[in-house]
C-alpha cells in the first residue's frame, strides 16, 4: 500500500480550493478582479429621518439639484412647510415655508415636475370625499439649502366625477402633465389634469384608469413607468399613451405600518418607500434591471426574484467567457497543483 500524503500537503490542497470555492461563490468576485464595489450614488440608500418636527411624512421627492436630498411634509396639523431632509445623515437642511395659501387642511404628496417646480398637494379628505375642491401649490426648487419663505402660485382643483379622497399626485417629467390617484377601498381612479394648470378658475382632473387603494406614486425619471404604492402593495406600470398599462409588475415593497410615500432616485435606478412616524425610515429598493439598462415597460421581474434562466448566469457577473475561463483555470491549477503535491508526498515519505 502506498503511504499517504502527509497533513500539510492535504492542508494545502483544501485551503486551495476553499479560495477558489469564495472566488466563484462571492457577488459579483470574479468580475470584480479586485477591484471595490462601485459607490452607490447620493441618496440611493436607506436612511432615517431624524427631525421631531416631521412625524407624519406623507410624501417624498428626490432632489434634482442637490443630491442625496429629499423633499418632504407632514400629513396635516403642521402648517405650510415642506422640509428638504439630507438621506446622508437624516437631518433636515432646510425648511419651506409657504406664504399666502391660508392653513393647508390635508397635504398628501409632493412630486417635482419638468419646470424645475414643486408641487405640493394638498389633496386629502378623510372625511369620504366632501370637499368639492382641494388644492395645488407650486413652487420653484430652492437653489439654496436654507430656510426660506416662498409664495407659492395656487391651483383649484376639481374631479369631474365628484369629490374624492387622494393621496397620490405625480407629474410626468416629460410632458409636466399632473395626476392623481385617489384612495378608495373598493376602487380608485387615476385623474388627469389640464395640459396646463391655471391659477384662475378650477382645474378639472378627469379619470382614466381604475387603481388600487393608492397612498402615493411617482414616474420614472424618463416618463416611462409609473409605480403606485399601497398600504399592502407596490406595482410598477408600463406608462404609453398618456395611461398606463396592464396590471404591472409587482415591486418588493418594504412592511411599512404607514405606508404613505414613493419616489424614484434621479437616475431612476432605485425607488425610495418612506412611511409616517417619528424617526421614520425611508427604505431604498433597487429598480430591477436599472444598472443595466433601461428594461422595457412590463418585462421586469420584481425586486429579489430569481434572473432569467434564458440569460446565462454568468452574464450578470461580466461576460460568460470571462467567468468561466476563470472557473477552468482555477479548477485546472487546484488539480495540477494537488497532484504536485500529493507526489511530494508520497516520495517524501
Amino acid at each position: 500500500m502506498r503511504p499517504l500524503p502527509s497533513a500539510a500537503v492535504v492542508a494545502t490542497a483544501v485551503a486551495a480550493a476553499a479560495a477558489v470555492s469564495a472566488l466563484v461563490l462571492l457577488p459579483g468576485a470574479a468580475s470584480a478582479a479586485g477591484s471595490p464595489a462601485p459607490a452607490p450614488a447620493p441618496g440611493a440608500s436607506t436612511f432615517t429621518i431624524s427631525d421631531p418636527r416631521i412625524k407624519e411624512s406623507s410624501g417624498l421627492a428626490a432632489s434634482k439639484i442637490h443630491p442625496g436630498v429629499y423633499w418632504t411634509h407632514n400629513d396635516s396639523d403642521d402648517g405650510p412647510y415642506v422640509y428638504a431632509v439630507d438621506s446622508a445623515t437624516g437631518r433636515t437642511v432646510a425648511r419651506v415655508t409657504m406664504a399666502g395659501i391660508g392653513a393647508p387642511r390635508d397635504v398628501e404628496a409632493i412630486s417635482l415636475g419638468p419646470d424645475g417646480q414643486l408641487y405640493v398637494a394638498d389633496i386629502g379628505d378623510n372625511l369620504g370625499g366632501t370637499w368639492d375642491h382641494v388644492w395645488i401649490y407650486r413652487f420653484p426648487e430652492p437653489a439654496q439649502l436654507a430656510d426660506v419663505t416662498v409664495k407659492p402660485v395656487q391651483f383649484t382643483v376639481r374631479y369631474a366625477d365628484g369629490p374624492r379622497n387622494a393621496e397620490a399626485l405625480m407629474v410626468h417629467p416629460v410632458t409636466g402633465r399632473v395626476y392623481i390617484a385617489s384612495k378608495s377601498e373598493d376602487k380608485g381612479g387615476l385623474y388627469e389634469g389640464p395640459e396646463q394648470l391655471s391659477a384662475s378658475g378650477s382645474n378639472e382632473f378627469r379619470r382614466i384608469a381604475d387603481v388600487p387603494w393608492v397612498t402615493d406614486g411617482a414616474f420614472s425619471p424618463d416618463g416611462g413607468s409609473l409605480t403606485l404604492r399601497g398600504y399592502f402593495f407596490a406595482r410598477t406600470f408600463p406608462w404609453k399613451d398618456g395611461k398606463p398599462q396592464g396590471e404591472g409588475v409587482r415591486v418588493d415593497a418594504p412592511w411599512q405600518g404607514q405606508a404613505e410615500s414613493v419616489t424614484y432616485t434621479p437616475d431612476g435606478k432605485v425607488l425610495m418607500f418612506g412611511s409616517e412616524g417619528a424617526n421614520s425610515r425611508v427604505v431604498a429598493v433597487p429598480v430591477p434591471g436599472a444598472a443595466a439598462g433601461s428594461p422595457k415597460p412590463g418585462s421586469t421581474p420584481s425586486p429579489g426574484s430569481p434572473p432569467s434562466s434564458a440569460a446565462p448566469a454568468a452574464t450578470r457577473d461580466g461576460g460568460d467567457f470571462t467567468v468561466g475561463a476563470m472557473v477552468l483555470v482555477a479548477a485546472t491549477a487546484i488539480v495540477l497543483a494537488g497532484k504536485r503535491l500529493v507526489g511530494r508526498g508520497r516520495r517524501g515519505d
